[in-house]
């Protein structure tokens, strides 16, 4: 499995029973506090092992730095958040490489382990499944709030601690459902990431955003025009294959855009498995999980929001 449907990580047959995922990511700082940097990156890198139904096995950093002009001790509070990520996640480091960089870079390039035959992709949705988020968007615009002073310490916590949340247990959670389809929903945003499962599924997803969980102040922040140039990008790359109601507005749907950094896991599955695979997720503290739309056989528009 490569990239033929834009999906997550590449995934490569060693037997019957074994299959590697392999996948890298990397991002520039987006935090002050170099600490949570390297959580939140960590986060993010090994996200895309869940979103294809894997358990990561071995992570290597990937790291640019300004090594002459900045304080040797930033880069080792961004490389031990990250171990501790890596080692929640239950995964070693087994090594990296680095280079003299003037911007800080830092991400993971990740190993992970699954079963041929349990591998998810983004393009198995079917008509009838219903789609389950299981965190709140807006960390793209929170971010960029942060960087300007303009919200709330409560507000940053939450958002700190939304991202460098690792999406295992939303992993282990489903995969005693018989889950069709799952992506993370990160850089391209929920209407991106969804119209990547629709486009590769032959389906028209369904979006109901009030349903959509969000991060405390995002909508005030989004009425303050906070908004970051990548969720403009990515709401005029879907705007041909979107339909919006009227009922739906310009702030909702740059939210619905908002580029995410370690998003939560979009997850589709038959509709009569929604209910029960919410209470898995908040019975192992994901509690934000909502069903936020459906997929229905291919219609005019491959996403309608309601």
């Amino acid at each position: 499995m490569g990239r033929e449907t834009s999906d997550d990580a590449g995934v490569y047959r060693l037997t019957d029973e074994l299959a590697l995922v392999q996948t890298l990511d990397f991002i520039t700082p987006l935090v002050n506090d170099p600490y949570d940097f390297g959580r939140i990156a960590a986060a993010n890198s090994l996200s895309d092992v869940y979103a294809m139904g894997g358990r990561p096995l071995t992570a290597m950093n990937v790291v640019c730095f300004p090594i002459k002009t900045m304080d040797k001790m930033v880069l080792k509070e961004i490389l031990r958040g990250a171990l501790e990520k890596i080692h929640e996640a239950g995964a070693v480091l087994v090594g990296g490489h680095s280079v003299e960089d003037p911007e800080i870079k830092f991400g993971l390039s990740v190993t992970g382990l699954v079963h041929p035959e349990k591998v998810l992709t983004n393009a198995g949705v079917q008509p009838g499944d219903a789609l389950v988020l299981t965190k709140p968007l807006g960390t793209g615009i929170l971010a960029t709030a942060m960087k300007g002073g303009l919200i709330s310490a409560s507000a940053e916590a939450r958002a700190i601690e939304s991202m460098a949340a690792l999406n295992r247990e939303s992993g282990e959670a489903m995969a005693g459902y018989p889950v069709h389809g799952c992506t993370d929903v990160t850089g391209f945003g929920l209407l991106g990431h969804a119209l990547e499962m629709a486009l590769g599924s032959g389906v028209t997803v369904e979006i109901d955003s009030g349903s959509a969980p969000l991060l405390p102040e995002v909508l005030d922040l989004v009425h303050m025009g906070m908004v970051p140039a990548g969720s403009f990008s990515n709401r005029s790359f879907c705007s041909r294959q979107v339909r919006a109601a009227a009922g739906v507005s310009a702030e909702m749907l740059d939210i619905l855009s908002d580029a995410q950094t370690s998003g939560g896991l979009l997850i589709a599955l038959p509709g009569n498995h929604a209910r029960p695979l919410l209470e898995a997720l908040r019975s192992r503290g994901v509690h934000e999980a909502s069903v936020i739309g459906r997929a229905v056989p291919r219609s005019e528009f491959v996403i309608e929001i309601s």
